[in-house]
């Protein structure tokens, strides 16, 4: 096995990884983008289209959080390429599965097997391009990663004006497959081939538990990407049925939304990696596109009162790029763990973000919508009030990252 020497932020392993995320990012927002026509087309009624709709999300959620912990112990016991070449098998053969489906049942439980398959792209992908480039250019390169995978829904959404969603996914798991091929020519983070040789515990994601110290510094990991699937998940994913409580009389295209939000978050986040270099602080990037997107939530549920499909599709990219910070954040998680936890740290820590879109988020903005009095628009905007907060207390207490030196071991 090949050890890895440093880096440039355009070698093959870190271009392997932007095409991986790529490939992740279509398959893991097709469903979102092809939700309308393809529960149409298994005969629901607009109700069911919503109800079923939001149901197959969270199980997609509870496989990436199921997933995310599996990928993150194979990661740091057994090597970051092994998750690597798993995960994308098993997801591009899930989405080949998902173009067959016939029942809201298949397809809940399909979705929920790619979900498991997504897990492990971003977190282990993130670690490998840390682990194997300098220091200095760290943010950028994982930022490069992140920026250039989100275009993967961009891509998602030209194949969903151009073909039937049943070719939609079987698009994705050829790209899949192909990107297996290529992954052939990327090799071992030497970090880890260092702590192979250390009598020190590797992957034992309880540990992330035993310690008071490190288990704030998971939480906090966790809580300060909330934002990001807040808005996805629910201000994007959903703003089809949010225009129509705004009185908008046009269509509006859920699949255009997220098309326009990750076009934008990509731009999102390949700036906030240049502005953390710049300000040589990862936490002043992140606290500055928190205010990007606290300004167009506001925009989002204040001036689209009988407002514009267009409109609603820019708030939905002014939105994508104030949360374009899912790079840094997934970074920010990979520096604050040893190389023996590092895998699992980086790995669950985005998808338990993802996850809380099952257990948290969706949860509260049901339970406010179901309240006397508060409705649809209003459960929207006190869920959101809830999940910044959250977020930005546990920013603060988050420890800068920017400078860290990644090879160390947790004991």
């Amino acid at each position: 096995m090949k050890q890895a020497p440093p880096a440039s932020i355009f070698s093959i392993p870190v271009i392997v990884a932007a095409l991986g995320y790529f490939v992740d990012i279509y398959d893991l927002l097709l469903f979102g983008i092809i939700r309308v026509p393809s529960l149409q087309s298994l005969g629901l009624s607009p109700e069911d289209v919503t109800t079923k709709g939001e149901t197959i999300l969270q199980w997609q959620m509870w496989g990436l959080l199921i997933g995310g912990i599996v990928a993150g112990v194979i990661g740091d016991r057994k090597g970051r390429l092994s998750v690597l070449f798993g995960s994308i098998l098993l997801y591009s053969l899930a989405n080949i599965a998902n173009g067959l489906v016939e029942t809201v049942e298949q397809y809940k439980w399909i979705r929920f097997i790619a979900g498991i398959g997504l897990a492990g792209e971003l977190g282990v992908g993130i670690t490998l391009v840390s682990e194997i480039t300098p220091k200095e250019k760290r943010g950028i390169a994982t930022s490069l990663v992140a920026g250039i995978g989100l275009l993967g829904a961009v891509v998602a959404f030209i194949m969903k004006e151009n073909f039937n969603w049943r070719i939609c996914y079987f698009i994705g798991g050829g790209l899949g497959m192909l990107l297996l091929i290529l992954r052939v020519s990327v090799y071992e983070s030497g970090m880890f081939h260092s702590v192979k040789q250390l009598d020190v515990q590797r992957g034992n994601f309880f540990m992330l538990f035993t310690s008071g110290e490190r288990f704030k510094r998971y939480l906090c990991g966790i809580l300060i990407g909330l934002p990001t699937w807040y808005v996805i998940g629910v201000l994007v994913t959903f703003s089809s049925e949010f225009a129509k409580h705004f009185g908008i009389t046009e269509k509006v295209d859920p699949g255009r939304a997220i098309m326009f939000a990750y076009a934008a978050i990509s731009a999102g986040d390949i700036l906030i990696g240049l502005l953390s270099q710049w300000m040589r602080s990862r936490k002043n990037a992140l606290f500055i596109f928190y205010g990007i997107t606290a300004v167009f939530m506001v925009l989002y549920f204040t001036t689209q009162w009988e407002g514009t499909a267009a409109n609603m599709y820019w708030l939905c990219a002014g939105l994508g790029f104030g949360t374009g910070f899912w790079a840094i954040f997934v970074t920010m998680g990979a520096e604050q763990f040893g190389t023996n936890l590092r895998a699992t740290a980086a790995t669950t820590i985005p998808n338990m973000v993802r996850g809380m879109l099952a257990i948290l988020i969706l949860p509260l903005f049901k339970w406010l919508r179901g309240m006397e009095g508060v409705g649809y628009v209003n459960s929207g905007i006190y869920t959101g009030i809830v999940i910044m907060l959250i977020a930005v207390v546990a920013a603060l207490f988050t420890k800068e990252t920017f400078h860290k030196d990644l090879d160390f071991v947790e004991m």
